[in-house]
């Protein structure tokens, strides 16, 4: 008898921070279950050429591979114009939704000639619910952050109410909203402790503006979908798992860490000679022994910062690896390379450090993060980031910069008890992180907080154990596998 086939849709917004995570878990679904085949959906943005060269390699990589993943571009479109937007969420958000005709055209395609057993859309790309709806299909949610940020936008539009009630437009030019009394402090049920209005994103610290309204609407359409996978584990966060299972929700399937082990090397521009060259320095230094310094894909400080971090790394004598980014010159732009970098630093501080640490740009996070002399890594707290930190066993310094990234940060610190502090509320806009403040951190990163080191390293074999036979992510995927195959037999579902 032959076994059933079915495939799966994905549609991603059009980021790496959302894109990879989601390119992964299709190939992990698929090589859990053979009767699986993925089809991704690719939304092309042209000023994002970084994304872009990373879709590109996605057909090489199928090419040269026996992955039953496959990609369709989908046709560019007219992009929304400037007045039709305030942010880079809302260009996004008004593009992903003009994409949906496209969208509907090639799954109805696919529909022809095999059994399309569901679409998984993401936190921002909820309109395509629609198309789900219209063509009959399982929609299900890929949440590619954390479960506690999850049961916050869950939250969201009961917190809208409280927002406009407790809160009011604030005099400095951030635009963000503050509390009328500085007691307040927000309840949201996957965390264990109260929220500081501060750790909330920008986008939602700017109510008046169309990046809330995004999140605001995303967020109210999750409950619509028939599931949602979390790329998290139960080990990691067994709080907010646990207060995501109530009646009213969707079902809730953790199957993370879903990582891209082989990281950027496979496409990225800036490539392997200056990556080898510095994997050939790490291989030199002591075990544990050197810092990290990386801000994500999107993340770039600008030059008085910059300058109070080469002070403070200086005087700490730490050996490092520093990633630095040049801010995006434009609204939908990424950051780039610095042409001159010791231009941007203090002046002599490249020939002060030379052997003690190295300045670069673009970096292989992932091989560094698994080479035996990292000792400690400061990171803006992206989740992805984060999901590495833990599978190579490395402790971080939370320094946030943007999206969710300070309540991950509040996570980790406060509640998980897996990172030290440098900043929880930094953001663009902030008063520097002097050089005083990054030393103390780092002194606590590299030479303290012992019960840190042994949590991570605890959580790394636990990471590793939930992705085995038998372990909690395993399960959570084979109960997923079992809902969608009982809706397209049209068996009953048990959950």
């Amino acid at each position: 008898m032959a076994m059933d086939k079915y495939e799966a849709v994905f549609i991603s917004t059009p980021s790496i921070g959302n894109l990879v995570p989601t390119v992964e878990f299709a190939h992990h679904l698929t090589r859990h279950d053979p009767r699986f085949s993925a089809t991704l959906l690719i939304i092309t943005v042209p000023e994002r050429t970084i994304v872009n060269l990373y879709t590109q390699s996605l057909a090489t990589a199928i090419s040269h591979s026996h992955s039953h993943v496959n990609f369709i571009h989908l046709p560019t479109i007219q992009p929304p114009t400037p007045d039709q937007y305030q942010s880079s969420l809302g260009y996004t958000s008004l593009l992903i939704d003009k994409h949906k005709p496209h969208a509907k055209h090639a799954i109805s395609t696919l529909m022809s000639t095999t059994s399309v057993a569901a679409l998984f859309v993401d936190m921002f790309t909820t309109s395509m619910i629609d198309v789900a709806q219209d063509l009959g299909i399982p929609c299900y949610l890929f949440f590619a952050s954390p479960a506690s940020f999850l049961g916050f936008m869950l939250h969201l539009p009961a917190l809208d109410t409280q927002l406009a009630v407790d809160f009011v437009d604030s005099d400095s030019q951030s635009g963000f909203i503050v509390p009328k009394d500085s007691a307040v402090e927000l309840i949201v049920p996957t965390f264990s402790k109260p929220l500081p209005p501060s750790m909330l994103p920008s986008h939602v610290l700017k109510r008046n503006k169309d990046g809330y309204f995004c999140f605001l609407e995303n967020a109210r359409r999750y409950t619509e979908t028939i599931g949602i996978v979390v790329n998290t584990f139960l080990e990691l966060e067994p709080h907010a798992i646990e207060s995501l299972s109530i009646s009213g929700l969707p079902p809730v399937y953790p199957v993370g860490p879903i990582l891209d082990h082989a990281g950027a090397s496979r496409w990225h521009p800036d490539g392997a000679q200056q990556q080898d060259s510095i994997m050939e320095w790490l291989d030199q230094q002591p075990p544990s022994s050197v810092v990290f310094l990386c801000f994500g894909s999107m993340g770039s400080l600008e030059g008085p910062q910059l300058r109070e971090i080469a002070i403070g790394l200086e005087s700490s004598g730490y050996r490092f690896l520093w990633s630095i980014r040049e801010p995006p010159k434009g609204k939908l732009d990424l950051p780039g390379e610095y042409t001159n970098v010791e231009a941007a630093l203090p002046a002599g501080f490249l020939d002060r450090t030379a052997g003690l640490g190295i300045v670069c740009g673009w970096v292989q996070q992932v091989r560094v993060l698994s080479h035996q002399a990292i000792g400690g890594f400061v990171s803006h707290c992206g989740w992805n980031s984060i999901l590495e930190s833990v599978w190579h066993g490395v402790p971080i310094a939370t320094w946030p910069v943007y999206a969710e990234q300070q309540m991950n940060a509040f996570e980790l610190v406060k509640e998980l008890g897996l990172g030290v502090e440098i900043r929880l509320d930094y953001r663009e806009g902030s008063d520097l992180v002097v050089a005083e403040e990054l030393e103390r951190g780092l002194r606590r990163l590299m030479d303290g907080e012992d019960e840190v080191k042994a949590k991570v390293r605890e959580m790394e074999a636990k990471s590793r154990m939930a992705l085995m036979e038998n372990g909690s992510s395993y399960k959570s995927l084979t109960s997923l596998i079992q809902e969608i195959s009982c809706r397209i037999q049209g068996s009953e579902v048990k959950y």
